[in-house]
């Protein structure tokens, strides 16, 4: 079930990193309601990779990476939570608040298999 939580973790940053690179229209009027700039979309794409990537690794061998990456998708949802109530932007804030559940169930797994 662990790992079923992981690779659901995984897709799910790709899939949102994949929206940051392609400038979605969803996550353009995103940024622009929490007063992102339109040239951090890349950046915050190639944070989303790098925490897929690590629980990737994660999986394949490399636990404390997977951990640090669980880690840091928790921080980086925290603080795109921080982001939406300081902009008081409410309506997209249910997504992100749904990968915060995510990758802190995500978290859990890792430290569970981190020991």
């Amino acid at each position: 079930m662990g790992v079923v939580v992981i690779l659901a973790t995984v897709v799910a940053n790709v899939v949102a990193a994949l929206a940051d690179f392609t400038k979605a229209r969803f996550a353009t009027e995103t940024a622009a309601e929490v007063g992102v700039p339109q040239t951090w979309l890349p950046i915050l794409g190639t944070l989303k990779t790098a925490g897929a990537a690590g629980l990737t690794l994660g999986l394949t061998g490399v636990p404390y990476l997977g951990l640090a990456a669980a880690v840091g998708l928790v921080l980086f949802f925290l603080g795109a939570i921080v982001v939406h109530l300081r902009a008081h932007e409410f309506h997209h804030i249910v997504a992100t608040v749904g990968y915060l559940a995510l990758t802190t169930a995500a978290l859990s797994t890792e430290i569970g298999r981190t020991g």
